[in-house]
């Protein structure tokens, strides 16, 4: 299983630029470090409208357009490996299978197994603990484990870790180049300076989830700069996809991680838009398919992530989501759990999401108050998210989230005979021009 995982996150040449098998969602081709910039340019635009035009927005921005692909290929890589040694670890005092934030590592059998799979000795692998609050309890869990690789001044240090096919050590970061640091710092830069003006001018910033080989970078690098510039408000959001068979484990361990660095949670919950290139490339590269194999399944996941966050906005009130969906049930899921846990609307903790043209029938009524599972009252924060670009470009983006959510056309015919039934109400009344 280890080694299926780790054939995830290599580069391939038939997906090195992300775009075959796509035709749903906006894709980018690397071309330099200019066209990143030029990338960041239109993201700064796309913040400064969205101030202009709404109270509370929202801007959204992809990090393939921020750094080059194959980078973040081998940045996720890398916190695959970091991550899978954890593990390794686990397995051996006796802790595989459980939970993610309850796997914890005795910190002197840690300090042993390094020293013995000659990765440091135990006077190297204790300086790690120098001066920071790790291990104060006796154990480590993932989070401190993460903690202690620091993507931001620990990338260049020499770490050597088993390979599990050839049981030979080799360095943890032998991919990176010196022009790949680089990277890692330019990207670091660009969405700082996309946070700070989204921060100036009251916009919030959804950072899109893409394809899982790239999802642990794009994760850590939201997280890092949400570190910075959560610390009274959400002002970044990250994505989590709900089609991923591991949403609700990453998911939740950033959300523990923000309580205890005591920062605000942000995140928008999708169901996922590329399910035929994972499938493909996990097939084609022979590891596990990482999509959960049911829409139903999906569907669980999503209110289980959706439920978990709710609950924390009732204990904390320091976070908030965006419940990203076109699915009537998910919302009044939502609804139902707001009422039961005591999050009212005027608090928000809680956003909807639908694409413009898309899913009027769900939109209105939220936004009017006139919500679908309870008594009429203020209405709920709900956003339209505007594709925009060449005709060519948006049409086939459109069509493919038709096709993705299932029951469309049904709920098109809903949505016909609700608007013929609002007509026959006006014409009735004598107020057909009216609200």
């Amino acid at each position: 299983g280890a080694e299926q995982r780790e054939m995830q996150y290599r580069t391939h040449q038939g997906f090195g630029d992300h775009h075959g098998g796509i035709t749903g969602v906006q894709t980018y081709f690397y071309a330099d470090e200019a066209k990143c910039d030029q990338n960041m340019e239109t993201f700064l635009r796309c913040i400064d409208a969205s101030s202009g035009s709404s109270e509370d927005g929202f801007s959204a921005i992809k990090l393939t357009a921020l750094a080059r692909p194959q980078f973040l290929v081998r940045f996720s890589e890398v916190l695959v490996k970091w991550r899978r040694l954890f593990h390794q670890m686990a397995t051996e005092q006796g802790q595989a299978g459980r939970a993610v934030l309850d796997t914890k590592l005795e910190v002197e059998k840690l300090q042993e197994a390094l020293a013995n799979l000659s990765i440091v000795s135990k006077a190297e692998s204790q300086q790690w603990f120098t001066g920071e609050s790790l291990g104060m309890s006796g154990t480590v869990d993932l989070l401190d484990w993460n903690s202690l690789f620091d993507s931001r001044t620990k990338l260049s240090r020499p770490l050597l870790i088993p390979n599990r096919k050839t049981g030979q050590l080799e360095p943890l970061l032998s991919r990176f180049s010196e022009e790949e640091e680089l990277q890692m710092k330019r990207v670091l830069q660009r969405m700082d300076i996309l946070a700070k003006r989204a921060m100036e001018k009251g916009v919030r910033l959804m950072v899109d989830a893409e394809q899982s080989y790239f999802q642990p970078a794009i994760s850590r690098l939201t997280v890092e700069t949400q570190r910075r510039f959560n610390r009274s408000q959400p002002i970044i959001y990250n994505t989590y996809q709900c089609y991923l068979k591991e949403a609700y484990n990453n998911m939740t361990g950033d959300v523990e991680l923000s309580r205890r660095e005591g920062w605000h949670f942000g995140t928008k919950l999708v169901r996922g838009a590329y399910m035929e290139q994972e499938r493909e490339r996990a097939a084609q590269m022979g590891y596990e398919d990482p999509i959960n194999p049911t829409y139903e399944k999906t569907n669980e996941m999503y209110h289980r992530c959706l439920d978990y966050v709710l609950e924390e906005i009732k204990h904390s009130r320091k976070a908030s989501v965006m419940v990203a969906s076109h699915n009537e049930d998910t919302v009044k899921f939502t609804l139902r759990r707001m009422m039961e846990l005591g999050i009212h609307p005027s608090e928000k903790k809680v956003c909807f999401g639908q694409l413009l043209g898309m899913c009027d029938q769900i939109t209105f009524p939220l936004g009017e108050g006139a919500a679908l599972t309870v008594p009429p009252g203020p209405g709920f924060p709900v956003y339209k998210y505007v594709p925009y670009g060449p005709v060519n470009e948006v049409l086939p983006y459109l069509s493919r989230r038709a096709q993705e959510n299932r029951g469309f056309m049904q709920r098109a015919n809903r949505e016909r005979d609700l608007l013929w039934k609002e007509v026959k109400r006006r014409l009735l009344t004598g107020n057909l021009f009216s609200q």
